[in-house]
């Protein structure tokens, strides 16, 4: 792992996000930045667990769900524990995810038909 060292504005920039959304972690104690004077750095810990964050959010897990994943994390470096915790709740994720899927394709279908009689109405 690398000694990068970056900024607030340079982590904004590198992964795309507002530094409101930085603070809000660093504030509910997801990330742990090194602070000297009013200048936050973040080292390869926190870059790290900024992309777990990330990915985590992108797969609709809760903040609460990434942090209980995290800690396990920092209690077993080998990492078994926290393999075994993901490969369940990646499971149960899934499973809902495939359930909006088709609440969402349900959803649209309805829509669709809903504008297509609209359409024909004003044609009338």
């Amino acid at each position: 792992m690398s000694n990068e060292r970056l900024t607030l504005k340079e982590m904004c920039e590198k992964f795309d996000v507002t530094p409101r959304t930085l603070r809000h972690y660093e504030y509910i104690e997801l990330l742990e930045p090194e602070k000297e004077g009013r200048t936050r750095y973040y080292g390869p810990r926190e870059i790290a667990r900024l992309k777990l964050i990330l990915r985590g959010r992108r797969f609709g897990f809760p903040l609460e769900g990434v942090r209980q994943w995290l800690l396990l994390y920092d209690s077993d470096p080998k990492n078994r524990n926290q393999t075994e915790t993901w490969i369940e709740v990646a499971g149960n994720q899934i499973k809902e995810l495939e359930a909006s899927r088709l609440e969402l394709d349900e959803t649209i279908k309805e829509l669709q038909r809903l504008r297509e009689l609209s359409i024909a109405d004003l044609k009338k």
